[in-house]
């Protein structure tokens, strides 16, 4: 008893020297998250400010929620009142939502961190592969498209000068951009140690939000280049639409969304048939421009969707739940089913009735020749066995709202804003953590929160023994 006791006293020592020491870490980073809150709301009202903002939309959201984490994290640790204590089920739901935040942060921290210290020992390799990368899709694939569809693209014969004016500013515009970023390839590598270095402190979320801002920004020249041809494509199917209602005798009504009859002069049916001509002639060449640009921002807008998926999947993952799961699967039980065994002439005889929670029958399972009503036994045992979720069912209810943003109706008003010339999303919307107002308190009450916060998960960690 006495070694008990010392061992006992021992582990309370530590737990409080755990205590403060964690209080005393998390009451320094608030004071310098409360410092850099200071100085950009400072200087929030100046425009370069809201450039960058705008530039660095997925970056600073990301920030924003991983900074409101840090500064909430000794308040989502309290304890939850005595309704926790009486319920059992709202005690689980409680527990879990106590520890998901931590364990989002601890999971996502672990994350970058292997991913920063990979990139910081192969910064320069890493460095050297991006810029071929850039240079080859620059040179073999952007300029080398243009001059081909300044030519016979596939055998068409598309009009000579539209094509030549059309190459000729996508030309321009791809060398002056890649002028541009031949100015600041040194400063690449100081890139890409920042993007290690914002991995190990702050994960990997924080990085791969990052990564989608400066792939955005790398290739702002093929976005303007596609907006350019898109609207140039629009207007063009939009004159030779209404030119073909005027030769029908029609007229859009805007006002009812529909079309009414009219009566167009003969001026007009002539002005008509001299502009609907030369439009649809040309329609092919501008529209081999605008398939070419658009498969580029395409490819480009899905790699940025697949980093944001991957973002939403590592905050929305419930790896409370998947730690419970791994340690104990009888926690998670989906339905129950019953063997009954028949006894006769010490021959053992099995039937299974299985009672299903998701799908609310019973079913039954006899052997082939053998009636339970008419067994001569007259000893019944029934086994009753449980069916427990895999992993996949624990997942799928929270990672879900991930894919909610896609839907039929989205897919199909993205393929008619393809096919019509108008703008495609460049997010898909995945679901986030919701952003918590900043937290403004004195030091002191801070620290004692995170002292209090670390000393209830003792408790919580010896109630859970005790039971």
């Amino acid at each position: 008893m006495s070694q008990f006791h010392i061992v006992c006293f021992f582990f309370t020592f530590i737990w409080k020297l755990l205590a403060v020491s964690v209080a005393s870490f998390s009451t320094l980073s608030y004071i310098t998250l409360q410092f850099l809150h200071v100085l950009l709301s400072w200087g929030s009202q100046s425009s370069v400010y809201t450039t960058l903002a705008k530039v660095f939309s997925n970056t600073g959201s990301i920030m924003q929620i991983r900074c409101s984490q840090i500064l909430y994290w000794p308040i989502s640790l309290q304890d939850n009142g005595f309704r926790s204590q009486s319920c059992v089920e709202y005690a689980e739901k409680a527990a879990s939502q106590k520890h998901s935040m931590w364990l989002s942060i601890a999971v996502d921290v672990i994350l970058g961190n292997l991913l920063g210290i990979a990139m910081l020992f192969h910064a320069e390799s890493t460095c050297l592969w991006v810029l071929n990368f850039a240079k080859d899709i620059t040179n073999y694939l952007l300029r080398s498209g243009c001059v081909w569809l300044m030519g016979i693209p596939a055998g068409f014969k598309l009009n000579t000068e539209l094509a030549g004016v059309l190459g000729m500013i996508s030309l321009n515009a791809i060398q002056f951009w890649s002028t541009l970023w031949f100015f600041v390839d040194f400063l690449f590598i100081y890139f890409i140690k920042g993007l290690a270095i914002s991995g190990v402190l702050f994960g990997m979320t924080t990085p791969a939000a990052l990564l989608i801002d400066i792939i955005s920004l790398a290739t702002v020249h093929v976005s303007t280049l596609h907006c350019s041809i898109s609207l140039l494509y629009s207007w063009q199917l939009h004159a030779i639409a209404a030119l073909w209602r005027l030769f029908r005798g029609q007229k859009w009504n805007p006002l009812r969304q529909r079309l009414d009859s009219y009566e167009h002069t003969v001026e007009q049916h002539i002005v008509g048939s001299l502009l609907f001509t030369p439009l649809l002639l040309l329609l092919p060449t501008t529209s081999a421009f605008y398939i070419f640009f658009t498969i580029m921002n395409t490819t480009v807008i899905f790699v940025c969707i697949l980093v944001e998926v991957t973002i939403s999947f590592v905050h929305t993952t419930p790896y409370t739940k998947l730690f419970l799961w791994l340690v104990k699967p009888r926690r998670f039980p989906s339905g129950i089913w019953f063997e009954i065994l028949s006894g006769q002439s010490n021959v053992i005889d099995a039937s299974e009735t299985r009672f299903d929670d998701e799908i609310g029958c019973v079913s039954e399972k006899s052997s082939e020749g053998v009636d339970i009503g008419q067994s001569k036994s007259t000893i019944l045992v029934s086994l009753l066995h449980g069916n427990y979720l895999n992993m996949g069912q624990i997942v799928w209810p929270h990672c879900r709202y991930v894919y909610s943003a896609v839907s039929r109706s989205s897919i199909a008003s993205s393929v008619y804003g393809v096919l019509t010339g108008k703008s495609i999303p460049s997010a898909m919307g995945t679901r986030l953590p919701s952003k918590m107002p900043w937290m403004c308190i004195p030091c002191k009450e801070y620290w004692r929160l995170c002292h209090d916060a670390v000393l209830a998960c003792k408790t919580d960690c010896t109630c859970h023994a005790r039971q």
